[in-house]
């Protein structure tokens, strides 16, 4: 008689799981940081032009877009083929421009408002009479600093 026995196929031990929950709160916290919200879908073409002088915006959170272009192919039946002006997610009309100006201003704090930025976001076969246009009403609304948003590049000549 022996005291001691010989294992017989005691097999490979378990896994541990109790570092799996440290792990996918890591992920999840890591994807929740990096992950940029759009914040506007746009309803019209945007093909920036080229220019050759470009300077970035310093504060982001002050800038107020304007969208200018043609409707997407989607938009072109309710609202035609011509250039349209969009204010974050909705067509808009010349003389809306101003009201919605003045609210975005109110919605900042108001020792940053005069820092506050219009940038205008046109695609490059708008005319220019329509951006005239535009800046004639951000004039009404007492809006005076406003960027064209553009691409860096060399302008080409046709």
């Amino acid at each position: 008689m022996s005291k001691f026995k010989k294992k017989t196929g005691g097999g490979t031990p378990a896994i541990s799981t109790a570092s799996l929950p440290d792990i996918v709160f890591m992920l999840l916290f890591f994807f929740m940081v990096t992950t940029v919200m759009r914040e506007v879908t746009l309803k019209v073409e945007n093909t920036k032009p080229f220019a050759t002088e470009i300077k970035k915006l310093e504060r982001k959170s002050l800038v107020t877009y304007v969208y200018v272009g043609k409707p997407k192919a989607a938009y072109i039946p309710q609202v035609g083929a011509e250039p349209r002006v969009q204010l974050n997610d909705s067509f808009a009309r010349l003389n809306e421009l101003q009201n919605f100006v003045i609210t975005e201003r109110e919605a900042i704090n108001e020792a940053e408002r005069p820092l506050m930025t219009v940038s205008i976001k046109a695609d490059e076969d708008v005319k220019m009479g329509l951006i005239t246009d535009i800046k004639q009403e951000l004039r009404k609304a007492n809006s005076l600093k406003i960027n064209y948003s553009t691409r860096k590049g060399e302008v080409f000549e046709d």
